[in-house]
């Protein structure tokens, strides 16, 4: 049976649960603590949230494609959003800056993918700790493949030659060097399967919004 995504759940009854001292300090102590990813404070009843462009980026997109990348590409740790439509892939930091271009190279520039690059000045909700997942926080974000022991996907050489047609043998945005999952394949096959959904939405589009439309008449 294919993997499905968890429905959504209550955003407010995380934001109460993190209200207690001690879901706080268990995301400090996660996050902060042991992965040295600092947190950072929105309202006071708002989850805490990870801010992209210091120790990683991250490639977002739709849960159900997500779904078909997780299956078909390697990739480092990936989390779901808290209405579990989104996917959040961590990559390197820095990749965002080169994805518009990586797209170019790979032919998909132009095309409406659906698919974010979140780097420097953004941030997602932090996902619960994954113990937490494990009982099911109602409302939180969760992980998929927790980032532990998890090396970050890097833009690194295929065969010796970059993206633009250069050779060397360095990482171009850093991270987790030679032992890194290729970023060039996990963007290639995220950009396949973006577009392969809104594809497949085309037509429930066009049907719902023929269903409102006047029936032609003929004489």
């Amino acid at each position: 049976m294919p993997p499905t995504v968890p429905g959504p759940r209550a955003p407010h009854a995380y934001a109460e649960r993190l209200s207690r001292s001690a879901d706080s300090r268990e995301f400090h102590q996660f996050y902060e603590d042991a992965l040295g990813w600092p947190l950072t404070r929105g309202p006071a009843d708002a989850p805490p949230r990870l801010a992209t462009g210091v120790a990683f980026d991250v490639l977002g997109l739709p849960a159900g494609a997500g779904l078909a990348v997780l299956g078909k590409a390697p990739s480092g740790p990936v989390a779901l959003s808290a209405d579990r439509t989104r996917m959040w892939f961590l990559v390197a930091a820095g990749t965002a800056e080169e994805v518009p271009g990586l797209l170019d190279w790979l032919e998909w520039g132009g095309i409406d993918l659906d698919l974010d690059a979140l780097g420097a000045g953004c941030g997602v909700e932090a996902p619960a700790p994954p113990w937490r997942h494990a009982r099911a926080v109602p409302g939180a974000a969760a992980w998929l493949r927790p980032p532990v022991a998890l090396a970050l996907p890097a833009l690194r050489l295929c065969d010796g030659v970059a993206p633009g047609g250069g050779s060397g043998t360095a990482t171009g945005t850093g991270g987790s060097g030679g032992g890194a999952p290729d970023l060039v394949r996990l963007v290639d096959t995220a950009a396949a399967e973006c577009h392969r959904v809104r594809i497949a939405r085309g037509p429930a589009r066009t049907v719902a919004a023929g269903a409102h439309r006047q029936p032609l008449a003929f004489s």
